[in-house]
This record gives structure tokens, C-alpha cells and sequence, in this order.
């Protein structure tokens, strides 16, 4: 099933299209997570692409100038990178080169609002393996960065559709939920609320993300809608036994399995 979010965020002369963004169970081949740098100095930018990509349930790092990129690249040791030409310290081409010298296969992706011709022959010149450029769609940038790791030797994950935390399980195919074992019927609503938690297990979610992937529009004065939905799905999975869903005051939701 695609999960469909349209939106428009501009922030610092850039514009980011929301679509259409359809999960991907792609792996290591080791089935560990797949690992991708984002590094762009627009925070909002940054945090936006590190949704989409979470989203598919792959590991993100965030980046904001070219020193940062380098040093985390080291430790974090991604599968591949999404850079912006133009940081504060130093530009996206220098970054390369140094992400190179430690790992000269790591795919990486240009993210610039540089769109002439000699900058994008520049970026693919320094060894970038593709180039988008601003105003994009999420669904592009993920859609390249999945052909690229998919060709780099990522795996096609061999697991069902079904996610699992703790004692819940949810089938994305034939919609059906279960906690310990006994069903639990969801509205489309509530299913995509909590499959939006289960995607991200123990991380906080706050109300703006939340709106902006389940309802598909912008949260002004919106917020309302979440609580009312967090506490439908509450009834729901945490009635009568040791709840998941937790509120994070000023923060937002978290799901966790029990202990």
C-alpha cells in the first residue's frame, strides 16, 4: 500500500515537494539497516529528507557543516551520503573528497540549488554518483539514493510485511493487528497513526511530523486531531494492559515495547 503526504515547505529560498513515498524493505546484506548521511546546513531541510528516509526504515545521521560530515562519515560508516554543495566551512566537493580517501565507494548524492550545467559536471566530475537539485521531491531524492544502494549491493529484505514491537505486530498487506495475540480492529486512521509509530519504535514523534504524515497537510492549529487519535489508538492497543504509547510532555508520542 503507498502512504501518500503532499506538502510544501520553503525554508531558506528552497522549496521541498512532500509526494508520494512508498517504504522499501532494502538492507546490508548483513539485514542490518541501511545507513545514509544527510548533510545540509538548512536544519528544516535536513530534518525533512531524514524523515523521509527514516521512514524507510533505514538509519540516518545528520550532518550541517562539511567538518561534521567528514568526522561522522568516519564513525557512522554510511551507505551512502546525501550532500549539499554549499556548506558554511567548506563545499560539498571538498567533503567528498575527503569521505573518499576513508571510503572511496560510498555512493553519494548532490543536493544543491546549484542547477547550471558546469555544477552538476563539476559534482559528477569529483566522483558524485547523482545530482538533484532544489526544489525536489523527497520521493526522488529517496527513489535515486534506493537505485544507487540497490546497485552498491544493498539486499532485498526477505521479511514479511509485517512489523513487530514488543507484543504488537501489524501486517501493512492485509491491515490485520494483533497485541499478544488477540486482534484489534483499527479505522484506515488509526492503522496509519500506528503504523507511523511502529516505523519509528522509541523515537519521539512530534505532533507537526505526525500531521504531516498521516493527515497530509499542514498542522496550524490542527494539533487537536493527533491527541484525539493517540488517545482512540490507546483505548485500542493499551487497554487493560501495560501501555505502549507514551506522551512526551512538550515533546510529543512515543511508541515502545513493554518491558
Amino acid at each position: 500500500m503507498k502512504v501518500v503526504w503532499t506538502a510544501q515547505i520553503v525554508h531558506s529560498n528552497s522549496t521541498v515537494t512532500l509526494e508520494t513515498v512508498v517504504p522499501m524493505d532494502l538492507t546490508r546484506s548483513d539485514g542490518a539497516p541501511l545507513r545514509v548521511l544527510v548533510v545540509d546546513d538548512e536544519v528544516n531541510l535536513a530534518e525533512l529528507v531524514s524523515m523521509a528516509l527514516r521512514y524507510e526504515g533505514w538509519q540516518v545521521a545528520i550532518a550541517h557543516t562539511g567538518t561534521k560530515a567528514v568526522s561522522t562519515a568516519k564513525d557512522f560508516r554510511p551507505d551512502a551520503v546525501v550532500l549539499d554543495m554549499m556548506l558554511p566551512d567548506f563545499d560539498g566537493l571538498e567533503v567528498l573528497r575527503r569521505m573518499r580517501a576513508t571510503d572511496p565507494d560510498v555512493p553519494v548524492v548532490f543536493l544543491t540549488a546549484r542547477d547550471a550545467v558546469e555544477d552538476r559536471i563539476a559534482g559528477l566530475t569529483a566522483g558524485g554518483d547523482d545530482y538533484v537539485t532544489k526544489p525536489f521531491s523527497l520521493e526522488e531524492v529517496v527513489a535515486r539514493l534506493r537505485g544507487l544502494m540497490r546497485r552498491a549491493g544493498a539486499q532485498q529484505s526477505s521479511s514479511s510485511s509485517v512489523l513487530t514491537v514488543g507484543d504488537l505486530s501489524l501486517d501493512e498487506d492485509s491491515h490485520e493487528v494483533f497485541r499478544e495475540g488477540t486482534e484489534i480492529a483499527l479505522t484506515a486512521t488509526e492503522f496509519e497513526l500506528l503504523r507511523f509509530l511502529m516505523r519509528n519504535p522509541r523515537r519521539v514523534l512530534s505532533k507537526a511530523q505526525i500531521l504531516d504524515r498521516v493527515w497530509n497537510y499542514d498542522f496550524g492549529g490542527q494539533a487537536n486531531v493527533v491527541e484525539l487519535y493517540i488517545s482512540y489508538l490507546r483505548k485500542k492497543i493499551d487497554a487493560g494492559r501495560e501501555p505502549m504509547i507514551h506522551t512526551m510532555r512538550g515533546a510529543g508520542y512515543v511508541l515502545k515495547p513493554t518491558q
